[in-house]
């Protein structure tokens, strides 16, 4: 598999190819890259729905394959901020069940798209109370 390329850069490429959206780097297989994306594609979707119940659940048996191509070309960011930026990209298609499930996330985080999501006020309070008594 030499390339002229750094390990670094091989494994790089691979990553972004699995999980990103890149072009399958040379000297990899490309039905086995396809394969392996495919298959973190729906672990991912498995993630987000037991963080976002509500929301799977609203898309019935589709909720594998809708999450799986919206996910297509979008590094993971967590369950939570996928969960998140997948309901906000539906928009007003969104189910009601899940909109609302949206709408307690929103109440209880501050999260803007891009930085992690950050509890409001009582939450912020008591998450850091049970993090002293853990901690």
């Amino acid at each position: 598999m030499s390339t002229g390329r750094s390990l670094a850069d091989q494994q790089r490429a691979l990553v972004e190819a699995l999980v990103a959206g890149g072009d399958v780097p040379p000297g990899f297989a490309a039905a086995g890259v396809r394969a392996t994306r495919i298959a973190l594609r729906r672990k991912r979707a498995g993630e987000v729905a037991r963080t976002w119940p509500f929301l799977a659940a609203s898309f019935g048996d589709s909720w594998t394959a809708t999450f799986a191509a919206w996910a297509d070309g979008r590094p993971p960011q967590g369950s939570l901020r996928d969960g998140w930026d997948f309901a906000r990209s539906a928009g007003d298609t969104l189910p009601p069940l899940a909109r609302e499930e949206l709408a307690g996330r929103e109440a209880a985080f501050t999260y803007d798209g891009h930085r992690a999501p950050v509890p409001r006020g009582r939450v912020a309070a008591w998450l850091r109370r049970l993090g002293s008594r853990t901690g």
